[in-house]
């Protein structure tokens, strides 16, 4: 079986479906992780983000792995580290990238073959897995929530990793991801086709697993 779980930027889809794979017993891919894993390796590399296809080649280059909910770059966990407010304002480098994005399709359709060959259900979030990557997946979930409720979540995970931040420049920064997200032309974010809307705001993380349990429940 494949879930899939996609929203806007801060929605809280990878700490919920990490927590909903766990609950279940299924194995959790974390799609955004991969695109960050690129411009991370970019931002090492020092990348001319001007010219596309620099980038291109180090989406190509690298050894990109997601192991048990952990995203690895050539074997280096960096599953904190692409969550950086840097990595933040360079994913779009590769999330627009139509070459980049073929290849992160393919690989997560790769995933999920394998896990399916082995009898493993999977739990997967991003903004395109119920429209593009699994269309036919059993169950789709939209999980959203207002982006003010998005930003204030965003600076509690930046307070646990002691990192620092502005409430308005962060709503800002949500606020032009979300347009891009929508009006970019390729896998532009929208809520998929039989899909299920959860709109979160004033839901803990634990009001939101029950209530996304329930749903899988009657998938």
């Amino acid at each position: 079986m494949i879930i899939t779980i996609d929203g806007p930027a801060g929605a809280g889809k990878s700490t919920l479906a990490k927590m909903l794979a766990a609950r279940l017993g299924y194995d959790y891919l974390d799609t955004g992780s991969m695109y960050r894993t690129v411009a991370l390796a970019g931002l090492r590399r020092n990348v001319n983000w001007d010219n596309p296809t620099e980038l291109e080649n180090v989406a190509k280059s690298i050894r990109l792995d997601i192991d048990n909910g952990r995203t690895l770059l050539d074997g280096e966990d960096v599953t904190d580290a692409v969550r950086s407010q840097e990595v933040t304002g360079h994913i779009r480098f590769a999330a627009n990238n139509p070459d980049i994005r073929l290849l992160m399709v393919n690989q997560q359709r790769a995933i999920a073959e394998r896990l399916a060959k082995a009898g493993k259900s999977l739990v997967t979030e991003g903004r395109d897995q119920g429209s593009i990557v699994f269309p036919d997946a059993e169950c789709k979930i939209y999980l959203t929530a207002t982006p003010e409720e998005r930003t204030r979540r965003r600076l509690s995970e930046m307070r646990q990793r002691n990192e620092s931040g502005d409430f308005d420049e962060i709503l800002k920064s949500i606020n032009k991801r979300d347009n891009e997200d929508v009006n970019r032309k390729i896998a532009p974010l929208i809520r998929p086709k039989n899909s299920i809307e959860l709109i979160t705001d004033g839901m803990n993380a634990n009001e939101v697993l029950e209530r996304l349990c329930e749903i899988v429940g009657k998938c």
